[in-house]
């Protein structure tokens, strides 16, 4: 970690400490309550949604189920990937149980929603799920922090890649709300700085099950390079598209934006083999990884995703930086939380920017063939991993109302 970081990290901790010493803050409740709010039943059900729950559980039982003598609740809800129903739950958790934290966070819509009610009422929020870079940058608020990915990391780790290779010629299909945008954005800014060109471009709706006009277009277009610029079902879906029209028979590259374990699995290594995609963690990562992931499978039956693991390290991070300086009140956390280096099972060395991104090495890897695969978890091979001060936007570029450039 560089010296001014280090610094930085240094400065905060004694304004956390400072602050706890004065006794202006103390427990509410006598109770920690984090809500949990993610999809469970469309889109991002398998990557994320209801075994994200037993991912914050597992944070709160290695926490002892209690923190400077609070107990631990926890609530969770079905957003609907609708922000209208989001932003009713989250009103209704703070309402009516007083919840301290929100956690899961994760189609972006309902995100930004959130967390603006979330400010609002001081309360934090760990973002999780969601991608979309805005989240920290023109979204940005001293009430949330984004943990996981966000689709500048992706967009610059995959694209970049793949561009650099000699594939210069782009065509996007992209999800038609702010995840979708934003990713379309970002990748539309690596493939031109990298010297590449967008040769063609199309949104679909969200969610959707038919995707053969649009791989038809995509297909079209002779673009070297189809960037699939959603998640979830909407990528498989995507992908076995493209399989049923020969689409990479014919040469065609499809990047995958966002993918996931779940995905890959569900997809077959058959389908899926020679896929490069970024990812924030994976289990194969090193051996403290592996030994979580293999915890969390004896636990739910399925190794975890990245979001999963994103779940543990922020909720573990939160109930520690609680218990460090005996409150929960949100700016008083969120201090905290920023001035303690992030090491654990999802990442070593990270650490929080005023912005609120959590700053850490991504990897990026490629989908094993069948016979490479030695079971039915060896899914990837490590291609490269980007260092985290290379990963994320940097703070020079930011467009955040908490950074100051000038």
């Amino acid at each position: 970690m560089k010296l001014t970081q280090c610094l930085a990290l240094s400065t905060l901790a004694a304004s956390v400490m400072l602050a706890s010493q004065a006794g202006a803050n103390e427990m509410t409740d006598n109770e920690i309550r984090i809500g949990y709010l993610a999809d469970m039943s469309g889109a991002y059900r398998d990557p994320i949604g209801p075994l994200g729950q037993d991912a914050i559980e597992m944070a709160i039982e290695d926490m002892g189920g209690s923190v400077a003598g609070a107990e631990i609740a926890l609530f969770s809800a079905d957003d609907r990937n609708s922000p209208d129903v989001g932003s009713s739950v989250v009103r209704g958790w703070i309402d009516e149980q007083n919840v301290d934290m929100v956690t899961g966070l994760v189609a972006s819509s309902v995100t930004l929603a959130a967390v603006r009610l979330l400010e609002k009422e001081n309360r934090l929020g760990l973002v999780n799920g969601a991608v979309s870079s805005g989240v920290t940058n023109e979204s940005c608020s001293p009430n949330h922090i984004h943990w996981v990915y966000d689709t500048w990391a992706m967009s610059n780790g995959t694209a970049s890649a793949i561009t650099q290779e000699g594939n210069t010629d782009w065509f996007l299909l992209s999800a038609d709300y702010s995840f979708g945008h934003a990713l379309e954005r970002d990748v539309t800014r690596v493939v031109e700085e990298n010297g590449g060109n967008i040769v063609g471009s199309i949104r679909h709706p969200f969610p959707s099950n038919d995707f053969s006009s649009f791989m038809l277009q995509a297909q079209a277009s002779g673009a070297d390079v189809i960037a699939l610029n959603n998640a979830g079902s909407d990528t498989t879906n995507a992908i076995r598209t493209a399989g049923e029209f020969g689409i990479t028979q014919a040469g065609q590259i499809l990047a995958g934006m966002v993918l996931f374990s779940t995905d890959v699995r569900s997809l077959g290594l058959e389908a899926a083999q020679g896929l490069q995609f970024t990812t924030a963690w994976y289990y194969g990562l090193n051996d403290e990884a592996r030994a979580w992931a293999e915890r969390f499978k004896a636990r739910t039956g399925s190794m975890p995703t990245q979001v999963h693991a994103g779940l543990y390290s922020s909720t573990l991070h939160y109930l520690q930086a609680v218990e460090d300086i005996g409150t929960d009140e949100a700016q008083a956390v969120r201090e905290q939380m920023a001035a303690t280096p992030i090491d654990d099972i999802f990442a070593t060395g990270g650490y929080i920017r005023e912005d609120g991104r959590m700053v850490h090495d991504m990897h990026l890897v490629e989908v094993k063939s069948p016979d490479e695969s030695s079971d039915e978890d060896d899914l990837f091979r490590l291609v490269r991993t980007i260092p985290a001060e290379e990963a994320f936007r940097p703070l020079s570029e930011s467009d955040c109302h908490l950074v100051n450039n000038s």
